[in-house]
């Protein structure tokens, strides 16, 4: 949806919830679960007289993810006050971050580069902050018709880091690449757990080219954010259309009914009346601290690519594919220690198991399967104690319940026929009930595909290929030689 001037950039702001305290409090992070609203303290719910005192390992993880996304690192950096009343605050301001004389946000700058097709595309990233996580509101069904609104300060004071992209993605399939790409990264470097609800979260501007932009709020995925565009993308077309005025305005996105819905006016920079937080003294980040956070930088994933093309002689598509996620990249990695043959690990993983997830709308951190299954199932294939077709046949049931492969194979009696006489016996039927593609066999080798095909059915898979081919092949030469 890119051929009319589609501009898209992202404000996606991501949940430091690796770090075991909030951003300005000691109050836990592992809020998910807990009764609403008892997870907070006077700073989180801005008590007067409460002071916030900042994370330093937040401050790292911050400076960390910038390095890593190729940014400048502030020397300086102060947190502002962002005031807005609305009941997710309860001291209506937010600490963040702000750009300003004097003050800047601790990174500046920097870009993530995406696969797109057979080429690549940067997108550049404006500037990244830290910025305290405001309390959840629960609607009692869709928000513009909920009855009443419920607010649950658990999640208030999460660290969040607000990473600001330029206008440079022209579809929404690159949004969802770059926050795809975006999300291995921090994941890689420790910064996160993506995989839990409100992990990454994203404010996207959509307009077509010499149009109004307009703001969608809060969209909970990066699946979500390529429905999302897609959706305002086309009502936006269809105004236009229609002779009318697209407004500028925050919007709302329905996953439930999958439309957006107006909110409110798009507000001003101006408008939050920003002022240097006075509870919290500016932030010195000297180039040895640099330096010293540079030095623990893990591997990232476009590094983690080049080394499994390189060291496991993967084609780079699949490399690039294996390390689109962190889990997937570490599923690979371990079914291939324990396998031992990492191409064959790759294949099943890019053929069949991918396909597996997709058909069952799952991700890989969703899905039951271990790499210790996964490899004991590729372990079964290469010793002959299955097929490969019993393999893709029970690759499911590994998925959706995390059992291992010789389990699931002795249970349903799917173990390898490799007994020549029982191949033969079979055989023997087949031909009986087939005379005609017999016929067609013994005159043409490629008809007795269908006959391998038959025996292959009548024994469920079962069935060892090689004695399979090899006993219907004697019987047709012993027939064209009478």
């Amino acid at each position: 949806m890119s051929g009319d001037g589609v501009v898209i950039g992202i404000e996606v702001h991501c949940q430091l919830n690796r770090l075991k305290t909030k951003l300005f409090c000691g109050c836990s992070t592992d809020y998910r679960g807990k009764a609403p609203n008892t997870n907070a303290c006077e700073v989180c719910l801005g008590h007067p007289g409460a002071l916030p005192r900042p994370n330093e390992k937040a401050v790292e993880l911050a400076v960390m993810t910038g390095l890593a996304l190729n940014s400048t690192v502030s020397e300086k950096t102060s947190f502002y006050r962002k005031n807005y009343y609305y009941v997710d605050m309860g001291k209506n301001f937010q600490i963040s971050m702000y750009e300003t004389k004097g003050s800047k946000t601790i990174c500046k700058g920097g870009f993530i580069d995406i696969n797109i097709g057979s080429g690549r595309k940067r997108v550049r990233i404006t500037r990244i902050q830290l910025e305290e996580d405001p309390a959840k509101l629960v609607h009692i069904g869709p928000i513009d018709l909920s009855p009443y609104t419920l607010v649950d300060y658990n999640r208030a004071g999460m660290a969040l880091l607000e990473i600001v992209t330029e206008p440079d993605m022209s579809s929404p399939r690159e949004a969802r690449l770059f926050l795809q790409k975006l999300r291995s990264i921090l994941e890689h470097i420790g910064a996160f757990d993506g995989s839990l609800e409100g992990a990454m979260r994203c404010d996207a501007n959509v307009s077509i080219r010499g149009g109004t932009r307009v703001e969608i709020k809060n969209i909970s995925s990066f699946k979500e954010v390529e429905r999302a565009l897609n959706f305002e993308l086309s009502r936006q077309r269809s105004l236009l259309q229609k002779g009318e005025r697209v407004r500028r305005e925050t919007r709302h996105w329905d996953e439930i009914r999958k439309v957006t819905i107006s909110l409110r006016e798009k507000e001003e920079e101006h408008d939050y009346r920003y002022f240097p937080e006075p509870d919290i003294p500016p932030i010195q980040l000297n180039e040895g601290y640099v330096d010293t956070i540079r030095a623990r930088m893990p591997e990232l994933p476009d590094a983690r690519a080049e080394r499994f093309a390189r060291g496991y002689g993967l084609p780079q598509y699949d490399a690039q594919v294996l390390t689109a996620e962190k889990r997937l990249a570490d599923f690979f990695e371990e079914a291939a220690r324990l396998h031992g043959e990492p191409k064959t690990v790759s294949n099943w993983i890019m053929s069949d198991l991918l396909g597996v997830l997709h058909d069952k709308g799952l991700e890989i951190d969703e899905a039951k399967i271990t790499p210790a299954a996964f490899a004991g199932m590729l372990r079964m294939i290469r010793d002959g104690a299955i097929s490969g077709k019993i393999g893709k046949i029970i690759l499911p049931t590994l998925v959706t319940t995390g059992r291992a492969a010789e389990e699931v194979v002795r249970e349903n009696d799917l173990l390898k026929i490799a007994d020549r006489e029982a191949i033969e016996r079979v055989v023997e039927e087949v031909f009986a009930e087939n005379p005609k593609a017999v016929s067609d066999a013994v005159n043409d080798e490629k008809a007795a595909h269908f006959l391998v095909g038959q025996v292959m059915r009548k024994t469920r898979g079962k069935g060892d290929p090689e004695l399979v081919n090899l006993s219907i092949r004697e019987r047709l030469e012993s027939m064209r030689k009478r």
